[in-house]
């Protein structure tokens, strides 16, 4: 098993489905994941960086939770997981979105709005609910991750997380191993680990994964996503109730 975990990345490519899966919603429920359990540490990002609506802390599905408890039972023990988000509030989604596409938009003077949009949706989701276009940190079936050691702190993967150049691409080191080869070997690990766990990675970003929702039933090939959008009530940066939509 410990030499699976450090094989190399192969390439995947997101697929695009013939058919966009349906959504057969589980009504899983949203659970907080707790600030307490050994080796999974939490750093709600967003809330830190004091983003509007944004939470405290960090909320899942309940089958997520269980696949990030299976990824721990695989990794060895010298190492943990640090999560930055997970269910995203629709209000944080849209912010993020108009956020970074005002930060690409400086970065590329040049280019025509069509174009930053284009660039924008390569690092963050539309905000859009409908099951076509599903942004999946709405469904709750998404987290944002990284490895750390077993005290929680966070190891080096190659770039920051929410950098937004083709470093943070998943199989960046694979091409430059020589570049970073401790960041290689732990992006290795990160992803076997969570792969065999059950989730899939979105191929720009090596801290991106999903599980059940529609980004995941894609990679894999499903006709049918579990999670659909969660509409949550935020009140002091807690979720204080939630929907299915």
């Amino acid at each position: 098993m410990i030499v699976k975990l450090f094989q190399p990345i192969a390439a995947v490519m997101e697929r695009n489905h013939p058919n966009t899966p349906s959504v057969c919603e589980s009504n899983e429920p949203l659970i907080q994941i707790p600030a307490a359990h050994p080796r999974l540490f939490i750093e709600p990002i967003y809330y830190q960086q004091q983003i509007p609506d944004s939470l405290r802390t960090i909320y899942v599905r309940k089958g997520v939770f269980e696949r990030l408890q299976q990824a721990l039972t695989l990794l060895p023990q010298e190492y943990s997981l640090v999560l930055y988000d997970g269910y995203r509030p629709f209000q944080v989604q849209h912010y993020l979105f108009s956020h970074f596409s005002r930060q690409l938009a400086q970065q590329m003077p040049q280019a025509t709005s069509q174009e930053i949009m284009q660039a924008t949706k390569r690092y963050v989701a539309f905000p859009s609910e409908q099951s076509a276009h599903l942004a999946p940190h709405l469904t709750g079936g998404a987290i944002d991750v990284t490895l750390a050691d077993v005290t929680g702190k966070v190891l080096d993967l190659g770039t920051a997380f929410d950098e937004m150049n083709e470093k943070s691409a998943t199989r960046y080191f694979e091409q430059h191993t020589a570049e970073n080869p401790l960041a290689c070997r732990h992006r290795r690990l990160l992803y076997n680990c969570m792969t065999l766990a059950g989730f899939t990675n979105y191929a720009e970003e090596w801290w991106h994964y999903d599980y059940h929702n529609v980004a995941w039933a894609r990679r894999v090939q499903a006709q049918v996503a579990y999670y659909g959008a969660v509409h949550a009530t935020i009140q002091n940066h807690t979720v204080k109730e939630f929907r299915f939509l």
